[in-house]
């Protein structure tokens, strides 16, 4: 009986303490597979929510490749078990763990196609949007900035605080051309006015201006970093897209793209094919009082061109993936111009020059990423290896009539170059508040210029002689390291970091050391923003930058020539630094939202442009570059984008900047009677160039299928070293039509419909002179595109290459 009492309390003592310990709490399994309804397949990746009755969640999972999902650790009771997927119906249903039902298996759950959502993720937005977020501006590419042009060069000029030079196809943000271009967060061998005209516009999904980066990104570029983000196909089964058009007003101009998509299981197959065929005129003229001359230019520009890109992506399991892409860039085009030189008070001066420039290019990119997640969400490590080749030759023929002295002869110019840059990046959320990234980079640049010419110059003591051949080599080692910290508050968010650099530069003309540069320098950051609620949000954010001298600003061979005007780099160049601080303030509106920011920057060893006359022709004028001392910037930016009604929204932006430029301008003290060498003045140059510019996009919504659309631009004169810019403004109208289902969209835009847009000048330095210039801007487009394939969509996708400008393949472009 006793022994029956001790055995009895026993089992009672290890019953309270089994209820009372709560590591002997009932824990549940959940089980089951995600099949799409309609097709009767597995959809992997699907994600698994575990909630209490209220709406918190306890757990989830996500389904492996064929669709089956197991979830532990489920306490007892009742729970709701919600499972979503892109582009389906959200599934509910509640489930209860006990002591007797511990495990329980859901089946086959059956998920039905949300139209209306897939529609959302798979259908390009109708309306372009503009987000202010941490260190950047995001702008959303629509279908009506889609349609406002065939490619990324007749977009730009649509967005807030970027231009595009439409005659060199030069791009500047903030009034500044020290900026970098980057495609999905890597920049390429490709000249950017070449690149920007090969993007298609339908490929592209967002604009980031970076003004102020960070010390995670390169920090190269005053004015900060232009991120092209490209659309990036992650469906199931084949899908793609094809688009045409034609641009058309004295000469036609071509584009057409095809990309193509193919994922099944743990592969991504992608690929992209865009060609640009192209004629544009130029002209324009420049007078010259002092001496009644006038110079007449004409100038057809011929281009073709292709890019194409292939590459796969391999989820060797849900941790790790393995990406590899290439790009093959091949051109060719050339330029025939013929420049006439007219003194009307005495024709027997007159000169011509006729001008025909041929080249071709062929340029390379291969990418490799690696990348691993661990089992924290956001937890990563990535390396990424990526190498450019460009080779490209150029032939210039120059021929001469009338009173010019100079005998015809050929340019040739053969350009190679390489760029390897291997990243390793680090992130680890530390908890749900604190993030920290760590990372290092190596990028190695080679270029060699081969210059040779049968044409003759004057030597130091004034003798025609043949025109030396010239090598030009030029490389540059960066290595670097950066961290960052970022802390999120209550209202508040942080963000420090910091970047140093070691830099190489060797300069070497005919095998001769004609410059080195090595420096380390510390770049910091700091961002800090306070959110007082979801519909105000202010920051406060500096960076330091570098604006290392470009290719052309450093090479000693003549970039171009005409009779009076010859322009060259300098390979004495040294970068020049910028300490740039900024603030914004957005406010989000039930119909849209406005952002408000003024920036300031303090510039070192400016890099700009000097003008000398030329010693050997006192006519004719040098261009080059040069350093000078510390100057300053600022400006003030405005921004939005609202839908006053269902049928009418538009974006509006307004920007002024001033910007105190030196430069260094040589002119004559005696122009117009017979000039000698003692007759140059030089003089240091200091302006002050106040500059701002209006813009407003107007998207009108006819009926379900038909919009139209209406852009306007206007910018105010600013001044420069060497002369002032009369105001520039133009007015385009735009329609499109959803075609198929809205599979299919067709687009027809008017632009510069008053035929108001040149480029007119006068200045006074080195000569009195006054110009226009013009272009093929009066034009007509019509465009046609449309999408095939109907794979639904997977979550499992690149979470970070889809958002984080240090992207790594896939998809589109």
């Amino acid at each position: 009986m006793k022994q029956l009492f001790l055995v009895v309390t026993l089992l009672f003592g290890l019953f309270s303490y089994a209820n009372n310990n709560p590591d002997s709490e009932i824990k549940g399994k959940i089980t089951g597979t995600v099949i799409d309804k309609n097709l009767q397949q597995p959809i992997p990746y699907v994600t698994i929510a575990v909630k209490t009755l209220s709406g918190e969640i306890i757990t989830g999972g996500v389904t492996d490749d064929d669709g089956n999902f197991a979830i532990e650790d489920i306490p007892e009771g009742k729970s709701l078990v919600n499972i979503q997927f892109i582009g389906y119906k959200t599934y509910s249903t509640e489930v209860e763990i006990s002591r007797g039902s511990r495990n329980v298996d859901l089946g086959d759950i059956l998920l039905e196609e949300d139209v209306a959502a897939l529609d959302e993720v798979t259908v390009v937005a109708e309306r372009s949007t503009i987000q202010q977020k941490l260190d950047r501006k995001v702008i959303t590419i629509g279908k009506d900035l889609q349609t406002a042009g065939p490619t990324a060069s007749d977009i730009m000029n649509n967005l807030p605080s970027v231009s595009v030079d439409q005659q060199t196809g030069a791009i500047a943000l903030r009034g500044n051309q020290n900026v970098r271009v980057m495609v999905d967060g890597k920049l390429s061998n490709v000249p950017v006015a070449q690149l920007l005209k090969q993007i298609p516009s339908t490929s592209i999904k967002q604009i980031e201006l970076i003004t102020n980066p960070s010390a995670k990104y390169n920090p190269e570029g005053m004015s900060g970093i232009i991120n092209i983000v490209l659309h990036k196909n992650v469906n199931v089964g084949f899908n793609g897209n094809a688009s045409v058009g034609l641009t058309y007003e004295e000469q036609a101009k071509f584009n057409s793209s095809l990309d193509m998509n193919y994922r099944n299981g743990k592969i991504n197959l992608f690929g992209n094919w865009g060609h640009n065929s192209s004629k544009n005129e130029n002209f324009g003229h420049i007078f010259r009082p002092d001496d009644n001359s006038e110079q007449l230019f004409e100038f057809l520009d011929d281009s073709r061109s292709n890019l194409v890109k292939a590459g796969i992506d391999y989820y060797l399991n849900d941790n790790n993936t393995l990406s590899f892409f290439t790009n093959q860039n091949f051109f060719d085009g050339s330029t025939e111009g013929i420049t006439n030189i007219l003194y009307y008070d005495d024709n027997s001066f007159n000169q011509t020059q006729l001008f025909l420039q041929m080249s071709d290019n062929i340029s390379s990119q291969y990418n490799f990423n690696y990348k691993l997640d661990f089992d924290k969400e956001g937890h990563n490590i990535e390396l990424e290896a990526d190498f450019n080749t460009f080779n490209g030759d150029e032939t210039g023929n120059f021929q001469f009539g009338g009173a010019a002295f100079l005998d015809d002869y050929m340019d040739f110019v053969d350009t190679d170059r390489e760029r390897l840059t291997v990243n390793l990046d680090y992130v680890n959320p530390l908890n749900e508040t604190t993030k920290l990234e760590i990372g290092a980079e190596a990028r190695i640049f080679e270029t060699q210029l081969q210059y040779n010419s049968t044409g003759q110059s004057f030597n130091s003591v004034g003798e025609l002689i043949p025109t030396p051949d010239t090598d030009f080599d030029y490389n540059r080692d960066i290595y670097s390291a950066y961290v960052t910290y970022g802390k999120n508050f209550e209202k508040w968010s942080v963000q420090l970091g910091a970047r140093v650099e070691t830099v190489e530069v060797r300069a070497d003309t005919n095998t001769v050391r004609a410059f080195t540069n090595d420096y380390l320098q510390l770049y910091p950051s700091a961002f800090v923003t306070y959110t007082p609620s979801e519909s105000n949000q202010f920051q406060v954010s500096y960076s330091r930058r570098v604006d290392r001298p470009g290719l052309d600003q450093v090479n000693p061979i003549r970039e171009w020539s005409t009779p009076l005007i010859s322009s060259f780099g300098n390979t004495s160049l040294e970068p020049q630094f910028t300490n740039s601080v900024e603030a914004n303030y957005t406010k989000n509106l039930k119909k849209g939202s406005i952002t408000a920011g003024v920036f300031f920057r303090a510039i070192e060893d400016e890099i700009n442009r000097a003008v000398y006359v030329d010693r050997t022709d006192l006519s004719k004028v040098i261009l080059t570059f040069d350093n000078f001392d510390n100057t300053s910037a600022y400006g003030v930016e405005l921004s939005s984008n609202y839908r006053p009604t269902n049928w009418w929204n538009f974006n509006f932006s307004f920007d002024l900047y001033n910007q105190t430029q030196k430069g260094i301008t040589e002119s004559l003290n005696n122009p117009g009677n017979n000039p000698t060498i003692d007759d140059i003045i030089q003089e240091s140059v200091e302006v002050d160039n106040t500059a701002w510019n209006l813009r407003m996009f107007n998207n009108f919504k006819a009926t379900e299928n038909l919009t139209f659309s209406a852009f306007g631009f206007y910018r105010g004169r600013n001044k420069g070293l060497q002369f002032e810019v009369e105001p520039m403004y133009f007015v385009n109208i735009g329609a499109r039509y959803n075609l198929w289902d809205g599979q299919g969209t067709f687009s027809i835009n008017y632009n510069d419909i008053f035929d108001t847009m040149r480029f007119a000048f006068d200045g006074q330095r080195p000569y009195a002179q006054v110009g226009e210039f013009n272009w093929e801007s009066n034009t007509v487009f019509v465009g046609l595109s449309y999408r095939f394939g109907g794979g639904k969509y997977r979550a499992k996708s690149r979470k970070r290459r889809d958002n984080d400008v240090k992207s790594g393949g896939g998809g589109i472009f």
